[in-house]
């Protein structure tokens, strides 16, 4: 007697990416439509996984280019364009074999799949940094060398020291550790990638808890970027404690 199609569901769910590849062969001859149609979604989804894999490995091409060096650190920030809350740097050491599914740039990644590769991030990573600037003290230096001091911060916090930083598009001042500037390297490598999802999680987590502090503004909804809804809490309410004077002067 034919098993019913809710059992050969239920072996495919249990089974290891191998192991459907061989469930998928026995089952093949089965004519129902239900089992042809399981058999698809599965085979889908391994060519799914199977391009995922490569688009990973391509993401490691600086990491295996320089693999001769033990410790390689992504560097990234969020946080240089809203008009409130601080500017975040991320610093992310990986271990070399480390293939982190689905990590991405942050903004390519949804609020919850980034809470997800958080997590991931923390447990797998050999070291993890993170730095913070203050909207007080953008406004003394500016937002590029407040940017700089928060990535100079997460790098500090590092240990191991790394032998080389894979920074998203910048040089950063200040540092003696060999640097390799990426254009678009949140995309392109998956250290910064991941420095990139640390540094955003941990900026929206902070902006989050100022809405409690500081009412009237939305910032857990707008995270401090410059929505018209923002902007018009700010003419309204005026500036919050950590509102950048320097951002907002043609708004108030």
């Amino acid at each position: 007697m034919a098993k019913r199609i809710q059992e050969i569901k239920a072996e495919f769910d249990l089974a290891s990416p191998e192991k459907k590849k061989n469930l998928c062969r026995i089952y093949a001859a089965d004519e129902r439509s239900g089992v042809q149609a399981l058999i698809r979604r599965v085979e889908r989804e391994a060519e799914k996984l199977l391009k995922e894999y490569a688009r990973i490995e391509r993401m490691l091409e600086y990491e295996k280019k320089y693999d001769y060096l033990a410790y390689i650190c992504g560097i990234d920030e969020a946080g240089r364009g809203p008009l409130a809350g601080p500017v975040v740097a991320g610093a992310v050491i990986l271990p070399k074999d480390a293939r982190i599914l689905y990590l991405n740039d942050s903004k390519q990644l949804s609020p919850q799949k980034r809470e997800e590769l958080f997590d991931i991030i923390m447990e797998e990573a050999v070291s993890v940094g993170v730095g913070i600037v203050s909207a007080q003290r953008i406004d003394e230096i500016n937002i590029l060398q407040a940017t700089y001091e928060a990535m100079r911060e997460a790098v500090a916090m590092l240990s191991p020291v790394p032998e080389l930083l894979l920074n998203d598009a910048v040089r950063i001042p200040g540092i003696t550790i060999p640097q390799v500037p990426i254009v678009k390297g949140d995309a392109k490598s998956l250290s910064i990638a991941a420095a990139s999802v640390i540094a955003k999680v941990t900026r929206d987590r902070m902006m989050v808890q100022y809405e409690e502090l500081y009412p009237g503004y939305g910032f857990a909804k707008s995270k401090g970027y410059g929505t018209k809804e923002h902007i018009e809490m700010i003419q309204k309410n005026g500036p919050s404690p950590i509102h950048r004077a320097t951002f907002i002067k043609n708004f108030i």
